[in-house]
């Protein structure tokens, strides 16, 4: 059987009942929509808290970490253009232990966001309507609650649409989505205050190079990143995806980057003096201490507050208009994502057959009912769009250290395989872009990884019932997954002896043995370790053909289990 596989000519695999209809223009503004979310809104105020005016630093090295992310999806998803990539790569790369982990962590990222955009858009909108949001509690209420639920089923009846009309609706929402911030940062660098960025004698970075980067993760920064893999779980739709899709990752991401660095520098220079007299850290109120002035309203919407103390009122009506937009359109094109990852495990044959359904439109319309139903289960335990940030940005980089592992192991099984974008120095990028996603998960803090691995356990636990009643699942590849558990059990013990708790100060769960810079370094090389091992261990060429072309050759997905 081998010595035969290795003569099979590399393929593509092909989805079922998807209708390529997502130009160059609808595939950047799928990212884009993604991107610029509710983390701009919020974003630039929980990094000056954290980091006072190095905030535009964070935002910078954030965006350079994620542009070498983006890359390697890009390469990935024009020369493996299906629906549901993420959770789709490192299946084919790897085999089914390691691609469930990855798999389940892509659906887990992708069905939190919308959820996360339902609770911003309460949180703005509770000036308007104040009894739907609790901002002492910082929790949505039961009117809010509710109203969160009615929102979050809109998303999905929107995407029964057509892709064609879809993109259309999408299109209008982005392009109002990019003007709105644009139009704030033109209008607030007007109101500029050079002292601010050092205001209260804190200095530039007050908690130095530590506090920078725990900020990363901590003060939503990657989260608002989030979304240029949209491209990847809609590729199934995009029309010319080996010219279009790379060029949509990569235009997203450098419009996003630009956007949230200026939006940075626009928020704290348009803060009036006498807010920040005691630095930027003293817009947080602790239970202790000093507090800014006008502190709620601030909380309550950053931007159209800043714009209310600069005499802008036509500005805040503006902002806080957008501020039901951006979280709305970027939850409407994460259910869209959502039901492309689930179509993506049932392709793999990790979940039930049911999800890889697709009607007369080309929906994925189960995949659509499931994540409006699973999507309800984050709104009970996370009640404030901050609670969430943390733990879906560490599911964010879980899923995203498997594209350079994706990457690399295709190179090296499939060199003749067609690659309309190939990224270059592959050899340096690839491994560099596994350190930074390990890096990312570290500064995350302890506490968010070990939620992470229960939840990861859980994951496995309900794929592996649902492959247990698949009689055509796919085998269990133990050998090229091997590196997976000493990878997730040794970052662990990294960060238990670490830095970083994620926990807060009041209550840090890790040792803080590890001394920084020593941990940072300690991760980079464990990441290198593991990135080779996996490099070796990955399937043989003929073993990842014949998953491709097991999936390239179905014609259709067979009948749901009836009972």
């Amino acid at each position: 059987m081998a010595a035969e596989s290795a003569g099979v000519a590399v393929t593509k695999p092909a989805d079922v009942g998807f209708k390529r209809e997502l130009g160059l223009i609808g595939a950047t503004w799928a990212s884009e929509t993604s991107i610029i979310g509710s983390g701009w809104l919020f974003g630039a105020l929980f990094a000056a808290q954290a980091v006072g005016g190095a905030a535009v630093l964070a935002w910078v090295i954030a965006g350079i970490m994620i542009i070498i992310l983006a890359l390697c999806h890009a390469e990935l998803g024009a020369m493996f253009p299906v629906s549901g990539g993420t959770a789709r790569f490192p299946h084919f790369a790897f085999g089914s232990v390691a691609g469930v982990g990855f798999g389940f962590f892509a659906y887990m990222q992708a069905v939190t966001i919308a959820p996360i955009e339902c609770f911003a858009f309460m949180q703005y909108a509770s000036y308007y309507w104040p009894s739907i949001y609790d901002s002492t509690t910082k929790n949505v209420t039961g009117t809010g609650f509710i109203l969160t639920v009615i929102l979050m089923a809109i998303f999905v009846s929107v995407n029964f649409l057509a892709m064609r009309i879809f993109a259309r609706v999408n299109n209008v929402i982005t392009w109002w989505k990019v003007a709105v911030p644009v139009l704030a940062i033109i209008v607030l660098l007007t109101h500029w205050h050079t002292g601010n960025f050092s205001a209260g004698g804190e200095g530039f970075m007050p908690g130095g190079i530590k506090a920078l980067f725990g900020a990363l993760p901590a003060a939503g920064i990657i989260f608002a990143y989030s979304g240029f893999e949209q491209c990847d779980q809609l590729a199934g739709e995009i029309k010319n995806p080996g010219r279009n899709l790379p060029r949509a990752i990569v235009i997203s991401v450098l419009i996003g980057t630009a956007i949230y660095c200026l939006l940075q520098v626009a928020f704290i220079v348009a803060l009036p003096p006498s807010m920040v007299g005691h630095g930027l850290t003293s817009l947080v109120c602790p239970e202790t201490g000093t507090c800014a002035p006008n502190i709620a309203e601030l909380n309550a919407g950053p931007f159209a507050a800043v714009a209310v103390f600069a005499g802008l009122g036509w500005l805040a009506h503006i902002l806080r208009i957008d501020a039901f937009v951006s979280p709305s359109g970027t939850g409407l094109i994460y259910t869209t994502g959502t039901s492309r990852v689930s179509y993506g495990l049932a392709r793999n044959r990790y979940a039930p057959q049911i999800f890889g359904r697709v009607n007369n439109n080309g929906i994925p319309w189960v995949g659509l009912i499931g994540a409006f139903l699973i999507g309800l289960l984050f709104l009970l335990p996370f009640p404030s769009w901050h609670s969430l940030v943390g733990l879906i940005t560490g599911a964010s980089v879980l899923m995203y250290a498997g594209a350079p592992l994706s990457l690399g192991a295709f190179r090296r099984q499939l060199p003749d395989a067609d690659r309309p974008y190939r990224m270059q120095a592959a050899w340096f990028l690839a491994p560099a872009a596994f350190v930074v996603s390990d890096l990312l998960i570290y500064w995350s803090g302890f506490e968010v990884i070990w939620k992470l691995g229960i939840v990861l356990v859980i994951g496995y636990v309900l794929i592996g019932i649902s492959m247990a009643f698949d009689p055509q699942r796919p085998p269990l590849d133990w050998k090229s997954a091997v590196w997976l558990p000493a990878w997730l059990i040794g970052m662990g013990l990294i960060s238990w002896q670490g830095q970083y708790s994620g926990g807060g100060v009041a209550a840090p769960v890790n040792t803080g043995h590890i001394g920084f810079w020593w941990d940072m370094l300690i991760v980079a090389g464990f990441s290198l370790a593991i990135y080779y091992w996996a490099m070796y261990t990955r399937l043989p060429r003929e073993e990842t053909l014949l998953l491709v072309n097991r999936q390239a050759g179905e014609q259709e997905l067979p009948e749901a289990p009836r009972h």
